[in-house]
């Protein structure tokens, strides 16, 4: 289970939606990892999982991104 706080409560896990999310969304919450999510990347993220976006990514959440964007040697 992911990380959750008063923020992110309620909200579908970022493990369900990342790996699904469109590559023009995943530069959109790159751009600015700890600003709020813009509203096309959240109806995105609702469509995918039939769920609740969040409104930012939580410091865990960020981590976990920049840890799937990483080149594996």
């Amino acid at each position: 289970m992911g990380a959750t706080d008063d923020t992110t409560a309620g909200h579908v896990e970022i493990e369900r939606w990342w790996p699904h999310l469109s590559i023009e969304a995943k530069h959109r919450l790159l751009a600015e990892l700890d600003a709020a999510i813009d509203a096309e990347t959240v109806a995105e993220i609702e469509s995918l999982t039939g769920g609740m976006a969040p409104d930012r990514l939580t410091l865990v959440e960020q981590q976990y991104v920049i840890t799937q964007i990483e080149a594996v040697d």
